[in-house]
């Protein structure tokens, strides 16, 4: 699986509607673009110096799924509203491959 993390940091000031309405968007592209697999997001609850305000994480089969995701026009969409609220993203694209089964097992005894 390829894995597509966003991390985002908002503009001073972004209001607490303008994320909702991002959540909203955010929360409808797997009804609308069929290449997604997986995916999360959410505000980060910690508020460490080193956290982002924001996290995104999506799964895709392939880089070409990927590829047809972010070219898709509802997510351009959302990526125009991102770049209005954000003063930074930042993202990594990685693939994983399946544990073996017996890694998944549970351990004995636990």
């Amino acid at each position: 699986m390829l894995h597509h993390v966003v991390l985002m940091k908002f503009k001073p000031g972004v209001a607490d509607g303008q994320v909702e309405a991002l959540e909203r968007a955010l929360d409808d592209l797997p009804n609308r673009i069929i290449q997604i697999q997986t995916y999360e997001f959410g505000r980060d609850v910690l508020h460490s110096e080193r956290s982002w305000d924001f996290a995104l994480i999506s799964g895709f089969a392939n880089l070409p799924a990927l590829q047809t995701y972010q070219q898709h026009p509802d997510h351009q969409a959302v990526v125009a509203r991102l770049r209005e609220i954000c003063e930074q993203i930042v993202c990594v694209d990685f693939e994983s491959k399946p544990l073996p089964i017996n890694e998944r097992d549970p351990v004995p005894g636990l």
